[in-house]
């Protein structure tokens, strides 16, 4: 492993609901993040997963401070080797920072703006944190369209006269031209043809090797994370259940809830039969949680103590991190084991 960047460390984020039968009802807490704790090490690629609900876009947006967690620290190492509470800092001190940790949204056709031209839009980050002169700032968007992919003589159209697949190098052009150390993607592909997210996720690794970024990329397209990651967290109703290596998650995962994600990832031989879990009962409500361990209603391996009691997220092997109470006890079955059986 490299020197660490990012400590995320027993984040929360709290929303408050009315309720919708009590006229005058009182404003009930939803958990949506519940104390995550990962470390992030320079130039990987971590990748966050998990079904629809589970936190994913509020955690990195909140690693962003695009919104206010309730509670944590996200302490960032400086390339001064410095520890900075990124969450805390206001003003200048968080602009400063702010050039080093940027976000690829999910959407291209709305993440960027209609009223802008490309140059503007790439432009803008240089402008808002940077004295430079014009001359400056047109040869440095000339080069990051170039290596971004970008033809500069479209430099002056607007965003409807292209393709997600362009609308898309256009957003990772914004996101790099402040040189950040970190980018958080947010479903960064999901919005493209199968084609062209190919075509990213190879820009993505090429940018990531040339500049030596670090990627917080947030999916739930498992065989993309697969191609793209070093490591992977799985995300459960607001925490993360399970924390591993790529080859060791897919391989062998040691939570259930991670072996039910694995079985329904698609296989590339036609004549290989793949057996696929499907979860039974509806995924728990983040406003009224399950007792214990919150996935517990549709494990199959659930015991009275899954029911009573949750488990705490523990290292089980080589920097292999899991919360169930039998993770050493499960023989699950990975992406490239259809013959494993429970132990």
């Amino acid at each position: 492993m490299t020197k660490p960047i990012l400590d995320v460390v027993h984040l929360h984020k709290d929303y408050q609901t009315k309720s919708k039968t009590a006229l005058f009802g009182k404003p009930k807490n939803v958990r949506v993040l519940n104390d995550i704790s990962f470390e992030l090490f320079e130039g990987e690629t971590l990748s966050i997963v998990g079904e629809s609900g589970c936190g994913k876009t509020t955690l990195g947006r909140c690693i962003v401070k695009g919104i206010s967690a309730s509670s944590g620290e996200v302490i960032y190492h400086t390339e001064e080797e410095e520890r900075v509470d990124f969450l805390k800092l206001k003003g200048k001190e968080a602009k400063k920072l702010r050039r080093d940790i940027q976000m690829i949204f999910q959407d291209p056709y709305s993440s960027l703006s209609p009223r802008m031209s490309v140059y503007d839009i790439i432009s803008e980050p240089l402008v808002a944190n940077f004295k430079l002169k014009k001359s400056e700032i047109d040869d440095k968007v000339a080069d990051i369209a170039e290596k971004t992919g970008l033809n500069t003589s479209y430099l002056k159209r607007y965003p409807h006269a292209f393709s997600g697949g362009q609308r898309q190098r256009i957003a990772i052009a914004r996101a790099l031209i402040t040189q950040p150390r970190l980018i958080v993607c947010d479903e960064a592909v999901s919005a493209l043809d199968v084609s062209i997210q190919a075509q990213i996720i190879n820009l993505l690794k090429d940018l990531q090797e040339q500049f030596r970024i670090t990627y917080i990329f947030i999916s739930h397209d498992l065989s993309i994370v697969q191609n793209i990651s070093d490591r992977v967290a799985v995300m459960h109703l607001g925490r993360i259940v399970e924390l591993a290596s790529t080859d060791a998650l897919f391989g062998s995962p040691k939570h259930p809830y991670t072996e039910a994600l694995m079985s329904a990832v698609p296989q590339p031989d036609p004549e290989r039969q793949k057996s696929r879990i499907i979860l039974e009962g509806e995924v728990p409500n983040p406003a009224n949680p399950p007792s214990g361990c919150h996935f517990h209603p549709r494990c199959v391996y659930r015991t009275d103590k899954c029911v009573q009691q949750a488990p705490e997220l523990r290292e089980i092997g080589d920097r292999h991190y899991a919360a169930c109470h039998y993770a050493e006890e499960l023989n699950l079955r990975g992406v490239q084991d259809e013959s494993a059986s429970i132990g």
